[in-house]
């Protein structure tokens, strides 16, 4: 039988509908990714996983990964340090029939003293402060010069009207690194005053006896960043725990900033994440710090992000490096300067 033009048309039109529907029966898109998938696979010596071509010499996927994990960090950092300043309204109770107390704090970077009114509730108020620089912890001052300055001190208290038994002399952890330290002390005895010594530990714990606020005790730490050393400390329950680490003056030991950047770091990655919304901040470089942003004679100052201060002191540049850190490990975005307060303040707080 002869078959016209059109008949065999239709046949050839029949077989390959028949063919069509036939692959797709069998399955024909999934036999195409995994053609796909195995012409891929083949040549994964050249390709990474995400589908960027590797280098020549093997090392592509390992680069891509450190890449990435840069990246990462870099992006937490970011988060970290360019956060907008919550504000922080809260207002201490005053101290009630409260009776003077003074301290003096010889530090790493010289003489502070405080005069405070505390209640019997330890509520307390601050009712005059000085700060000042001293030769004396970089051992060029004479005993005489020590002596005088330590007079100063003592006659101002008196004459405010502090009893001489509530005038009180702390020597911080940082100064006991100094030469000088010693000359103080022996000053100190000629003129029959107690002088008390802490440990970087105390330190820390007296610091947040006095910084932290015992409404914020479930969800905040403390930073203390001083000449000589940080400390950090937080609260659980009626356990206080302190850290050390690097003060603003490493630079003089030519440790280098990333070295210290590392240590703070992993020491304020130490706080409990539900301890991390507000850190109450104290010390000399955080004092720059809140300078610059403060309203008014304010008590409590909200840092600025690290990222927005612009130092030029090789000091002040050294606190900002541990004050980046410390936001970078803990992601905390209300950093809150306290004007008012001193771990030697919790000193006289931990007075019976």
């Amino acid at each position: 039988m002869k078959l016209t033009l059109l008949g065999r048309l239709l046949i050839a039109a029949a077989v390959l509908a028949v063919l069509y529907f036939g692959f797709n029966w069998l399955g024909g898109a999934n036999l195409m990714d995994k053609f796909k998938k195995d012409n891929i696979e083949a040549a994964g010596s050249n390709t990474n996983t995400d589908g960027t071509e590797a280098s020549a010499n093997g090392n592509g996927s390992v680069a891509s990964s450190e890449s990435s994990s840069a990246s990462s960090t870099s992006g937490d950092q970011a988060a970290a340090t360019s956060f907008e300043k919550i504000p922080f309204t809260y207002k201490p109770l005053p101290p009630v029939n409260g009776r003077l107390k003074g301290v003096v704090e010889l530090g790493a970077s010289g003489f502070n003293s405080f005069i405070v009114r505390m209640d019997e509730d330890k509520n307390w108020s601050l009712e005059k402060s000085e700060f000042g620089n001293s030769l004396v912890m970089e051992n060029m001052a004479t005993d005489s010069d020590i002596r005088e300055g330590l007079k100063k001190y003592i006659g101002g208290m008196l004459d405010f009207g502090v009893s001489g038994k509530n005038i009180h002399f702390v020597v911080s952890s940082g100064a006991q690194k100094a030469e000088g330290t010693q000359k103080i002390i022996a000053a100190l005895k000629s003129l029959n005053y107690q002088v008390n010594t802490v440990t970087p530990e105390k330190e820390g714990k007296l610091g947040l006896k006095c910084v932290q606020p015992t409404d914020f005790q479930g969800n905040s730490f403390v930073a203390d960043i001083g000449s000589g050393n940080t400390k950090i400390s937080w609260k659980e329950g009626a356990t206080s725990t302190s850290v050390e680490t690097f003060g603003a003056k490493y630079f003089e030991n030519n440790t280098t900033d990333q070295t210290v950047y590392s240590e703070v770091l992993a020491k304020a990655k130490m706080i409990p994440s539900g301890k991390r919304k507000t850190c109450f901040i104290i010390g000399g470089v955080p004092f720059e710090l809140a300078k610059e942003v403060r309203n008014g004679k304010e008590r409590y100052t909200v840092l600025s992000a690290p990222s927005a201060y612009k130092l030029e002191k090789a000091k002040s540049k050294a606190g900002l490096n541990i004050y980046k850190a410390i936001a970078d490990a803990t992601g905390c975005q209300q950093f809150v300067f306290d004007w008012d307060a001193n771990f030697t303040i919790g000193f006289l707080l931990d007075l019976p």
